[in-house]
C-alpha cells in the first residue's frame, strides 16, 4: 500500500502538468471556438484538483497497477489508453446528449486528447513505478 501511495504521489503532478500543458497552450483556442459561451470566468479550483486527484487515482488502478503486476508495460499503456476512451467519450458524449449545440468536433478532439493523456500518463507513472519498486 505504501509503495502506491508513493506512486500515486509521483503521478498526480505528472497527470496535472500534462493535462495543463493542452489546457494552457494547445487547445484554449479550440475551447473558446467552439464552447465559449459555456465556459466558466473562474476556474472552480476545488472542482479541479478534487479531479485531477480522482482521476489518477483511476489510472493507476485500472493501468497502471496492473501493468506493474504482470510486468508488462504495453498491458499498461493499452489499458491507459481504453481507460482514457472510455472516461472521455462516456463525458463527451453525455454533453452532447444533453447540453444544446456541443459540438461533434469536441467531442471527437477532447476524447483522443483524454487517450493520449491517459496513456501518457500511465507509461509515466509505470515507468516511475518500476523506478522506485
Amino acid at each position: 500500500m505504501a509503495f502506491y501511495l508513493r506512486l500515486y504521489l509521483f503521478a498526480v503532478p505528472v497527470f496535472f502538468v500534462v493535462d495543463l500543458v493542452w489546457l494552457g497552450v494547445v487547445a484554449p483556442s479550440l475551447y473558446q471556438h467552439h464552447i465559449g459561451h459555456l465556459l466558466a470566468d473562474q476556474v472552480d479550483w476545488t472542482a479541479a484538483i478534487s479531479f485531477y486527484l480522482i482521476y489518477t487515482a483511476g489510472i493507476l488502478v485500472f493501468a497502471v497497477a496492473p501493468g506493474l503486476v504482470s510486468g508488462s508495460l504495453r498491458r499498461t499503456a493499452l489499458s491507459g489508453a481504453g481507460f482514457g476512451f472510455f472516461t472521455y467519450i462516456t463525458y463527451q458524449l453525455t454533453n452532447r446528449a444533453t447540453l444544446p449545440d456541443w459540438p461533434w468536433e469536441i467531442v471527437w478532439v477532447d476524447t483522443l486528447w483524454g487517450v493520449v493523456l491517459c496513456t501518457v500518463v500511465a507509461v509515466m507513472a509505470h515507468l516511475i513505478g518500476k523506478r522506485i519498486g
